[in-house]
């Protein structure tokens, strides 16, 4: 072990802490005292084992503790819950701009986001905390998940969904995925143009999927016949 780590890993934390600090009360829902437990665990972890994690993967090795160890608290809370929420009608119930004071401009952004996220179930909470919170790709979420892209592909699309209907979900209008699947709409009247529906743009940044091809060939199209080929 190098003799400067410890000092290292001091600056990582008084770098790092406060941003990881409201990511991991958002993974517990909002509850602020467990998620200050939640960090404590994880930077515990990451302390024990830093000689061996490289300086530019701290980060997300705590992320990783952090979803580990949020995935184990709900388990072990699943026939109780006593979650008191970060937000109450709008309002937040911690001082949250005079902890995390270098980061009011991102908790301005993404406030309503952190509004939608107490309505969802713990497991599209976390991708949603990672993905747009924490802005890491989707490759780094199915790590820290420990599951597929695939599936945080599935759970950040289910997520959304479930905020479709939310009244701040316009806050996520520059988070949102490029390539997501598109729910099915309804099919508009033929006397009546089809609506605008800008939630549903936010959401999905999709306009639907491409027409099927057709199953038919012209003869427009049919390709030549080779000289002297039998018909």
């Amino acid at each position: 072990m190098r003799a400067d780590d410890e000092p290292a890993f001091e600056q990582f934390v008084a770098r790092s802490a406060e941003r990881l600090l409201l990511s991991a009360t958002l993974l517990v829902g909002g509850d602020w005292a467990a998620g200050e437990d939640l960090l404590q665990g994880a930077l515990e972890r990451t302390y024990r084992h830093r000689a061996r994690i490289a300086e530019d993967r701290r980060e997300a090795y705590v992320r990783r503790a952090l979803v580990n160890g949020a995935t184990s608290r709900w388990r072990r809370q699943r026939a109780r819950v006593t979650e008191v929420p970060l937000l109450v009608d709008g309002a937040w119930t911690a001082d949250v701009t005079d902890t995390c004071a270098d980061h009011a401009d991102q908790l301005s952004d993404r406030d309503g986001l952190a509004r939608a996220l107490l309505s969802l179930p713990p497991r599209q909470r976390a991708v949603l905390v990672l993905r747009y919170l924490d802005d890491l790709p989707e490759g780094e979420v199915a790590a820290a998940l420990g599951c597929s892209v695939g599936s945080v592909r599935s759970q950040t699309y289910r997520g959304l969904a479930r905020l479709r209907d939310n009244e701040h979900v316009a806050a996520l209008a520059d988070a949102t995925p490029r390539r997501e699947p598109t729910a099915r709409r309804p099919r508009a009247s033929p006397a009546t143009p089809p609506p605008v529906t800008a939630t549903a743009d936010v959401l999905t940044n999709e306009s639907g999927p491409p027409a099927p091809l057709a199953a038919t060939t012209t003869t427009a199209n049919r390709p030549a016949k080779a000289k002297g080929m039998r018909s």
